[in-house]
């Protein structure tokens, strides 16, 4: 087991064992499933905010619907490695997802999902939030791919529904065989 230390604690360190059924169940194209694989109940693409104020009560909103659904469990916490973008634990092993991209791959929590990055240059329109994120149950999982500005979530429909509701989110609901791309952005 590979672990690494932060805030006083050691972390466990995600292999390809932990994101094999995203790997596998997921495919190159404009659908969801090229970001979340087709085993949940509902899914839904989620438009990210601009930078400011608005991004920070935007990751508090998708943590608070996050939580509530997941909060008794530890969390997968996946960081893209884009080279410009904190990973983290930058000298950690990596996982490779979709079309090659290297993340670390850590188990913590929301927490951890909150407060290890930071907002900044580097964040202005992604946010601090992790790239990755899913529960050890693997009842949902929400995916900000790297050239998109939304976040695509699957799982339960109770858990997609509250999304969709949320007054400070942007978020529409998607089919599989839909394109993903929320209105009036581009997939690139």
């Amino acid at each position: 087991m590979v672990t690494r230390s932060r805030d006083g604690r050691t972390w466990r360190i995600g292999t390809s064992a932990e994101v094999g059924w995203i790997a596998d169940g997921t495919s190159v194209g404009r659908t969801i499933t090229a970001a979340i694989p087709p085993v949940f109940e509902a899914y839904a693409t989620v438009v990210l905010p601009y930078g400011g104020e608005g991004q920070d009560e935007h990751d508090r909103a998708v943590l608070a619907l996050l939580g509530e659904q997941s909060a008794s469990q530890p969390w997968w916490l996946g960081y893209l490695d884009t080279g410009a973008d904190d990973v983290v634990f930058p000298d950690a092993p990596k996982v490779t997802l979709y079309t090659g991209w290297h993340y670390v791959l850590v188990e913590a929590g929301p927490e951890q999902a909150a407060t290890w990055r930071q907002s900044g240059d580097w964040s202005f329109w992604k946010g601090a939030l992790p790239n990755l994120m899913f529960p050890t149950d693997r009842s949902w999982l929400v995916s900000t791919l790297w050239d998109d500005d939304w976040t695509c979530i699957g799982g339960p429909a109770r858990l997609v529904d509250k999304f969709l509701r949320h007054s400070g989110l942007q978020a529409r609901p998607v089919t599989l065989g839909q394109d993903a791309t929320p209105p009036g952005h581009q997939a690139l």
